[in-house]
């Protein structure tokens, strides 16, 4: 039988994230360990602990914005109603320069048009219609207690979006604000540490190398 020790197996992440949370802490018991190791130990569970606060912060942000806006969006619509209104006027595709495309990628245009407001009323106004609305159709509108028209109420669903996009934007913005403390203070670190060790290594290189006893000799 072989008698070649096998090698050894690396720490999996559990254990190593405790062993790291030791360090940080003070609890781990490393005679070797310098303290820019346990400095850089304690930032790494500094960024940890503020990457999990900064998303329950967002988290909370988004669903405190949703709330705020949902229930204006329900008097919204609540407060405006849907018509049919009757096209009377719409732009003449067929004309010299009436193109459909003659008003670029602008797919929406004003035209005139004829509804009835919640009292029996009937109203002219214009609108907002596809480009390719002609006159006679019917389109459907918003209008508000007094029967004028009115731009569509906010949807819940895009409130949910708009909230979401959001705090996704404050997330990553201060997560990399986190990630660039945690270079910084890494490179801080790294620096200290090749400070000590090229500090240590000027006292220790002449006692390794012999020169030290060559200089008392001369």
């Amino acid at each position: 039988m072989s008698s070649t020790p096998r090698p050894a197996r690396p720490a999996s992440l559990p254990r190593r994230t405790s062993r790291q949370l030791r360090r940080a802490l003070g609890a781990r018991h490393e005679p070797l360990a310098r303290p820019v190791d346990r400095s850089r130990a304690r930032a790494w569970l500094f960024a940890v602990l503020g990457a999990v606060l900064v998303l329950a912060l967002c988290a909370g942000g988004s669903l405190l914005l949703y709330r705020g806006t949902a229930p204006k969006a329900s008097a919204e619509q609540a407060r405006l109603h849907r018509v049919d209104a009757v096209v009377r006027s719409a732009p003449d595709h067929t004309a010299p320069g009436g193109s459909r495309f003659s008003g670029g990628y602008n797919t929406r245009v004003d035209v005139e048009a004829a509804w009835t407001a919640p009292d029996g009323t009937p109203r002219v106004g214009t609108v907002q219609a596809s480009r390719s609305v002609v006159t006679g159709s019917g389109i459907p509108i918003w209008i508000d207690p007094d029967g004028n028209a009115s731009a569509p109420p906010v949807d819940r669903v895009a409130l949910a979006v708009s909230a979401a996009c959001t705090g996704l934007g404050a997330l990553l913005t201060l997560l990399a604000l986190l990630v660039l403390a945690l270079r910084l203070r890494l490179h801080a670190l790294d620096r200290r540490a090749e400070a000590a060790w090229t500090d240590g290594w000027a006292l220790l290189e002449p006692r390794w190398s012999g020169r030290a006893g060559h200089r008392r000799e001369d």
